[in-house]
């Protein structure tokens, strides 16, 4: 369903909670795609189990040496500190802006709409989050549902939003049911 296509997966250097970096990871290559992660400097990115140390993924590339028109979707993993990280991060912020300005499909879960809060994208949406954000997305605009997957394509790409770790399998089917079709 995603051969010849290449998605993104932005994180901080630390930061990311693991299964939200790892499930879609797995349901990309899956479905044929090649899942490239991106960061803000170059080495690995740190995962987390909750607030325990995990595992340690190699960075494929910053968001200074590569650009929107090199990919077909994003996926942005939550974490507390990851999206933390981010939203401080302008080149960050303007890559994840710019999936939305070519219309090209964003999924994101957890805390990582806090990026897309930052990002300025959110107004008019209908999206979801971890609960303790829901405040920053109304203010931003957004129209925060409580379910397990939000597909929203009221806006210029197609916006893909998730809880936490519990609604991983709906995500992950959402998030390549929409990068299939982009």
């Amino acid at each position: 369903m995603l051969q010849g296509k290449t998605i993104a997966f932005l994180v901080a250097p630390e930061g990311i909670e693991q299964i939200e970096l790892t499930e879609p990871w797995r349901a990309v290559e899956q479905a044929g795609g090649t899942p490239r992660l991106i960061s803000t400097q170059h080495g690995k990115a740190q995962a987390y189990n909750h607030l325990d140390k995990a595992d340690a993924f190699d960075i494929d590339a910053t968001v200074d040496e590569v650009g929107v028109d090199d990919f077909d979707g994003l996926v942005l993993p939550g974490g507390l500190a990851n999206p933390d990280n981010l939203r401080m991060h302008e080149n960050a912020v303007r890559f994840a802006r710019g999936f939305f300005d070519a219309g090209k499909p964003v999924a994101a879960i957890c805390h990582a709409p806090w990026t897309l809060v930052e990002a300025g994208v959110v107004g008019d949406r209908a999206m979801t989050s971890w609960p303790s954000i829901k405040t920053d997305l109304h203010n931003a605009g957004a129209s925060w549902v409580d379910q397990e997957v939000v597909v929203c394509t009221n806006g210029p790409n197609t916006l893909i939003t998730s809880r936490k770790p519990d609604d991983l399998k709906a995500f992950c089917q959402a998030t390549i049911d929409a990068f299939g079709g982009s």
